[in-house]
């Protein structure tokens, strides 16, 4: 619906006063010599249909009772059945406080009442019909027939339309809601990472204290500086992915694989990291790329019994490759996949890209996975 004053509101009023000024020439072209009272009743009777969209109920009640007085007296007969289909439409488009039909009742009504007045009344009509022209007073039926197909059909042209735009309205709320969850599910999955890559750091760095309290003080309070660094990080993040429900500009939070690194050194498993060329990578998929490796990496410390791992970051023709190669055994008794894998090929499929996981030929385990992007014109 435009709303009134803006510049499309201007351009339909304009459109209806065309269309009111067409009728009112029509109505002249048709009685060349008409009185002065039939000129101002033809006034009344198109002049409200410039502001039918604004007030369409009161325009279309004084469209019919003009009307009503028209075909009585047999002023512009021609014209009345259009200008009374043209105030019909938007009331039919609008939604009504009376059921919808009543308007088309009332409007059918007020013709076939003005068209008796004009055979039963006398000294109606007080315009004479021309000879072979149709009127009430001549051929009612098939003036009264016409009449009800043009208001009938504009009513249903204006409920059919007023169906289609609701459901469009119906469509784009369940697009709304389809993409609300979607961004709660992605939301979801980046805590998921986030808690679940940290935790793990966490336990195995508590375990490493509580063993090493006694012992070995000076380890075990490197292990609980670690703890409280990487517990630091975690609620970072965490405030991150949880900002995009406030500030969808915060959705994507740059991705700091030097720290992540760090973090699963911390934990005992050693990595090499080669990253080149990711400045021209946009943020989204560089935030899936870091989501990626993460999940890659928390996997090596929870199951893959590695002690050391590769992290390559690289691009080449509008693609950045993602993986993670670890010299780990894999479990006696493998599980059924779990949400990390299941949340990576999601972030995958979200670019349109592709991931293989699985066991490398000479041992180990690796990710690899391919997020394509479009470069951006320099």
């Amino acid at each position: 619906m435009i709303a009134p004053g803006t510049a499309g509101s201007r351009r339909l009023v304009a459109l209806d006063a065309v269309v009111a000024a067409a009728l009112v020439l029509v109505a002249a072209l048709r009685a060349p010599g008409a009185a002065p009272f039939e000129w101002a009743l033809t006034v009344v009777l198109c002049a409200p249909l410039v502001v039918r969209r604004r007030w369409p109920r009161a325009v279309l009640g004084v469209v019919l009772v003009a009307g009503m007085a028209a075909i009585a007296t047999g002023v512009a007969s021609d014209v009345v059945v259009l200008a009374i289909a043209f105030a019909l439409y938007p009331v039919g488009l609008s939604s009504p406080a009376l059921p919808s039909w009543l308007s088309l009742v009332i409007s059918l009504a007020g013709v076939a009442i003005a068209g008796l007045a004009m055979i039963l009344v006398p000294g109606l009509p007080l315009v004479a019909v021309a000879e072979n022209a149709e009127s009430f007073a001549t051929t009612p039926v098939a003036v009264f027939g016409y009449s009800a197909v043009v208001l009938t059909g504009t009513w249903v042209l204006a409920r059919t339309v007023r169906a289609r735009r609701g459901q469009a309205a119906q469509l784009a709320e369940l697009r709304a809601r389809q993409a609300a969850v979607e961004e709660r599910l992605r939301i979801a999955r980046d805590v998921h990472d986030v808690v679940g890559h940290n935790l793990s750091l966490i336990a195995m760095k508590a375990a490493v204290a509580n063993h090493l309290v006694d012992s070995h003080p000076e380890e075990g309070r490197a292990a609980l500086a670690t703890i409280e660094r990487v517990s630091r990080g975690a609620l970072a993040d965490v405030r991150i992915v949880l900002g995009a429900l406030r500030d969808p500009a915060e959705a994507s939070p740059d991705s700091g694989f030097d720290g992540l690194v760090a973090n699963v050194r911390a934990a005992g498993v050693e990595v090499e990291l080669d990253e080149s060329g990711l400045a021209e990578v946009p943020m989204a998929v560089r935030a899936s790329a870091y989501r990626i490796a993460q999940e890659a990496l928390t996997n090596v410390l929870r199951h893959a019994r590695a002690t050391s791992c590769k992290l390559g970051l690289g691009t080449a023709a509008g693609v950045l490759t993602v993986s993670v190669v670890d010299d780990g055994k894999p479990p006696e008794r493998p599980g059924p996949p779990g949400q990390g894998l299941l949340g990576m090929r999601e972030r995958v499929a979200l670019h349109g890209g592709t991931i293989d996981i699985g066991p490398e030929p000479g041992g180990g385990f690796a990710v690899r996975a391919r997020l394509p992007f479009e470069v951006a014109d320099g």
